[in-house]
């Protein structure tokens, strides 16, 4: 355990996390979604949904200023799925811990061509179609909140 640092996110994650640099993508995906096939580098966190794991992630990776949307959810498939509970829940969390950010709405096939190119993908237990969101790796710079010398 460390101080500071959410409990759920576990080693392997913080690995991951630590690993990436600017401009590389992490998905957070739901358990519906195929992780396995898809994913470069696959973290599990079974039992989280997609927000809670956005929140504790959000609080240590700095999103890209360099590009006009750093976070982009999967566009629903079917019109009548344009309501889903996860979509509703995920962009009103993101208005909340991310204000100002644009979020990109991204067309299901093109969602998981970009999951293919992700840096890792981490495979939440939420069971909510269109739980998933990418988050795009910012800088961090001397200065910035959070950076120790």
């Amino acid at each position: 355990m460390l101080i500071g640092i959410p409990a759920l996110l576990h080693a392997d994650l913080l690995h991951v996390l630590a690993s990436m640099g600017h401009g590389d993508e992490l998905v957070l995906a739901d358990a519906n979604f195929p992780a396995a096939r898809l994913a470069r580098r696959l973290v599990h966190i079974p039992g989280i949904d997609t927000g809670r794991a956005a929140e504790a992630v959000l609080k240590l990776l700095p999103l890209d200023d360099f590009v006009a949307a750093p976070l982009a959810l999967m566009q629903p498939a079917r019109p009548q799925d344009k309501d889903a509970p996860a979509l509703k829940d995920l962009t009103g969390l993101l208005a909340r811990i991310a204000p100002g950010r644009t979020v990109e709405q991204v067309e299901r096939e093109a969602f998981y061509a970009r999951a293919a190119n992700a840096f890792a993908i981490v495979a939440t237990g939420d069971t909510r179609p269109y739980a998933n969101l990418i988050l795009k790796k910012g800088v961090i710079a001397r200065g910035m909140p959070g950076h120790v010398d």
